[in-house]
């Protein structure tokens, strides 16, 4: 096992970025946005990232909105849910006590609406005493009835019956609605009291917001007035020892040094100011004196200066002509150039044409990609 030396871990650490740079100046070099539009990508990055954040507070905003209506779809679609399967409970139980207590065999008039009443139904005649001989049937004639107590008394009774059916089929049919009545009344209770306690719910949610409202403005204004207070107090300190410094300043004892102005030296406050001094009237006559010699020195400098201009046209003139006569020698040039070139291109095309059908291996796109791969 080999150990690494010192040296060695510095020039793995010196090849390392080496590539590192390497790699960076490839990306700055061969990045033609960069390169060739510029811009500040930190700058861009910042506003996308505060962007992103934007959105993402407004998408925070948008799922809260939509997570409570979901929660009042919810508990409306539970509310239509429980109303629904009370309404199909009440048909099915209509439904079932119409299968099971009001079939068409109970009926009074089924006998007539019977489809297998014909299989049912009895001989035409059994005997002479046959109840089911009628007059129309030439089986038993007008004075001959002599069933007739017995025929009556089952027909009162047969009637009997039947109101007496008629009255327990409208009882039961009676407590069947009550029934309906008070399951309906009961789920209508249940209904009223969830909407109640949604509401009590919302309305305690209500109050607590406004409380934290009223408190939160309570706080301000409270913060406000101290803070006035303070701005007053701040206020009169300050002025108090405007008024101080006023009566003990400069300005009032008449100090020679106030006229100084704090923009330099050289300045002075006019309001406040006695008038300059014999140095300083000395000083001013000074340097007037040195001003115009000063004047003096440029007038004669601007006459050299004038002279100097006058021989510097004259070169420029001799240049210009000497510029000209090179531009017209050039131009033969070129022209002689230009017909070298056209027939060296000539030359060269017609030699193309002959490589072209001498030659049949063409370069493919890797023989391109070799180039330009590195940033020296």
């Amino acid at each position: 096992m080999e150990i690494a030396q010192p040296r060695d871990l510095e020039r793995y650490l010196s090849l390392a970025k080496r590539r590192h740079g390497e790699l960076c100046r490839q990306k700055r070099i061969f990045n033609a946005r960069n390169r060739i539009i510029g811009g500040d990508t930190d700058a861009w990055d910042a506003q996308v990232h505060d962007q992103k954040i934007k959105e993402a507070t407004e998408k925070a905003r948008h799922e809260t909105f939509a997570a409570e209506m979901r929660q009042n779809d919810k508990i409306t679609c539970i509310l239509e849910g429980r109303e629904r399967r009370d309404r199909k409970s009440l048909c099915k139980a209509i439904n079932d006590f119409q299968q099971t207590f009001q079939k068409p065999e109970t009926r009074r008039e089924f006998d007539l609406s019977d489809p297998l009443a014909l299989r049912k139904d009895l001989p035409a005649r059994q005997s002479d005493n046959d109840i089911r001989n009628t007059v129309s049937g030439m089986q038993k004639f007008m004075g001959e009835d002599l069933n007739f107590h017995e025929r009556k008394k089952f027909q009162e009774e047969q009637n009997r019956e039947w109101s007496l059916q008629q009255q327990r089929e409208r009882e039961s049919a009676r407590a069947h609605q009550r029934c309906a009545e008070d399951l309906y009344f009961k789920t209508r209770l249940q209904f009223d009291e969830t909407a109640k306690h949604l509401q009590n719910l919302e309305s305690a949610t209500r109050k607590a917001v406004c409380a934290a409202v009223k408190e939160f403005n309570r706080n301000q204004a409270t913060e406000s007035v101290e803070r006035k207070t303070r701005e007053k107090k701040q206020e009169q300190e300050d002025d108090l020892a405007e008024i101080s410094n006023l009566l003990r300043g400069d300005l009032l004892s008449e100090n020679p040094q106030q006229a100084a102005s704090s923009f330099g030296p050289h300045r002075v406050v006019p309001d406040r100011w006695k008038g300059m001094t014999r140095e300083q009237l000395e000083q001013i006559r000074l340097v007037q004196k040195q001003q115009i010699q000063e004047k003096l020195l440029r007038e004669e400098e601007w006459r050299q200066d004038r002279d100097w201009d006058r021989q510097r046209v004259q070169r420029a003139r001799s240049t210009l002509l000497v510029e000209r006569q090179q531009k017209r020698q050039q131009r033969d040039l070129r022209r002689a150039l230009d017909c070298a070139n056209l027939s060296l291109a000539k030359e060269q095309r017609s030699q193309k044409k002959h490589m072209e059908e001498v030659c049949t291996n063409q370069p493919t796109e890797g023989y391109f990609t070799q180039f330009n791969a590195g940033s020296r």
